[in-house]
């Protein structure tokens, strides 16, 4: 009797809907084929020199960094690389203000004592000791010679989909 109900079921659901129920097709052993799950596009992760070649493309965007870097100067006077640096600095230093934080290592005077934890060894990231330095590395101070940097916060602009490595297009004028 299913048989025959089954039957029925299975010419009705074709004729209106136009496939064959689902129970019905897996108690005869026709499974309809799985639609495979959707494949996630891998994400690309940016690589850490992505954001170096973005920081000189944005020097050399608004400060014309590289062109500077890569002139040979030697054949200019004095007082005309002083004026070129002067406009360089004040570029370069305001491009790097916008897209990063930077906190001294150490917040001292330079030329002053200052005082560290005797009983460990500085961290060599974060502090180099120079002079004469003991072979266990643990030392009460010393006096400043540079204050050190390091990145509190960067906030570069999201890359688009040109490619990192060029950090500035040629340029050339049609006429």
């Amino acid at each position: 009797m299913s048989r025959i109900l089954f039957a029925f079921r299975s010419f009705f659901s074709i004729l209106f809907t136009g496939k064959l129920p689902d129970d019905i097709a897996k108690e005869f052993g026709f499974e309809r084929p799985q639609p495979p799950p959707p494949v996630a596009k891998p994400v690309e992760m940016p690589k850490v020199s992505d954001g170096a070649l973005q920081m000189l493309n944005i020097l050399q965007r608004d400060s014309r960094f590289i062109d500077f870097l890569m002139e040979d100067i030697t054949g200019y006077a004095d007082d005309q690389v002083g004026a070129a640096v002067r406009t360089l600095h004040s570029d370069c230093r305001a491009s790097l203000n916008r897209h990063v934080t930077l906190t001294p290592v150490i917040d001292g005077v330079e030329g002053t004592f200052q005082k560290l934890d005797a009983s460990k060894t500085p961290d060599p990231h974060r502090i180099k000791l120079i002079g004469n330095v003991p072979a266990s590395g643990k030392v009460s101070g010393g006096i400043l010679r540079h204050r050190g940097w390091f990145a509190s916060s960067v906030t570069l602009p999201v890359l688009g989909k040109q490619d990192p490595a060029v950090l500035t297009p040629a340029e050339l004028e049609v006429e």
